[in-house]
């Protein structure tokens, strides 16, 4: 009895220990640009609901995350805010060329904290009192760079230098003008869906498309799963929801 036991127990841990294994060989790990923060787990969410897969996200500046894929993090995916990031990681051979893929074009507007239903524009930039201008770093943000573009293509870009304020990332940009440390910044259209700021947005004539693309890196131990996922986000459902957020399709 006592040997039937230990028998019992034995295949009982091994259950155990088995669930577990599959437990975690279910979770995929996600780098993703600062500007999905809501969209990408709206659809990760989704995601998990109907195939029970987990997903934990990394979300970071677009240049950041290429960085530390290169370096050989170990990412199941990739939601670059450019494509060019992409293709860098491409080129060194870090992510697996066939997986890239294009899922969203992405919109950028110009937020106030107060504008006091002033038209926020160029003038609004120059006025005495906005103090300070929030971007997203244009070193390694692809909205930062866009944001740029635009300042450049307005003509203002060198004259509003002492008032800029850089961000890490488009969502840190969004928190410095949620937390009135900035008086104005340049966001990502996808962040602002709960927001009650007033905002303009930005034309597209003003900056280059920034056009949206994924890939599965070659670190990943599990990338079945990954397609599956990437699948899921450029499909109908995932373009819906990223649509809902301000994302054009690409």
């Amino acid at each position: 009895m006592q040997w039937k036991h230990f028998l019992g127990l034995l295949v009982f841990f091994i259950l155990i220990s088995g669930c577990e294994s599959t437990n975690e060989e279910q979770t995929l790990y996600v780098a993703a640009a600062s500007d999905l923060f809501n969209a990408l787990t709206e659809i990760g969410d989704e995601f998990t609901k109907e195939t029970g897969i987990q997903i934990e996200y990394t979300f970071g500046s677009t240049g950041l995350l290429t960085q530390q894929i290169q370096e050989g993090a170990p990412f199941d995916l990739f939601t670059a805010a450019h494509e060019s990031y992409i293709d860098k990681l491409i080129e060194v051979d870090a992510v697996d060329a066939n997986s890239k893929e294009y899922y969203a074009i992405g919109r950028m507007v110009l937020v106030a904290a107060d504008s006091n239903e002033q038209k926020i524009d160029s003038s609004f930039l120059l006025d005495p009192n906005t103090k300070t201008i929030t971007i997203a770093n244009p070193e390694h943000a692809p909205y930062g760079k866009a944001a740029k573009e635009t300042l450049e293509s307005w003509g203002i870009w060198e004259e509003i230098q002492p008032k800029l304020v850089f961000a890490e990332n488009i969502r840190q940009a969004y928190q410095f003008v949620e937390s009135e440390n900035a008086d104005v910044g340049f966001i990502a259209l996808s962040l602002m869906n709960e927001a009650e700021f007033n905002y303009e947005l930005i034309d597209e004539a003003n900056h280059k498309p920034i056009l949206q693309a994924l890939a599965i890196p070659k670190q990943s131990e599990q990338p079945e799963l990954s397609k599956q996922l990437a699948d899921f986000i450029i499909s109908s459902k995932g373009q819906e929801i990223l649509k809902s957020y301000g994302f054009d399709t690409p």
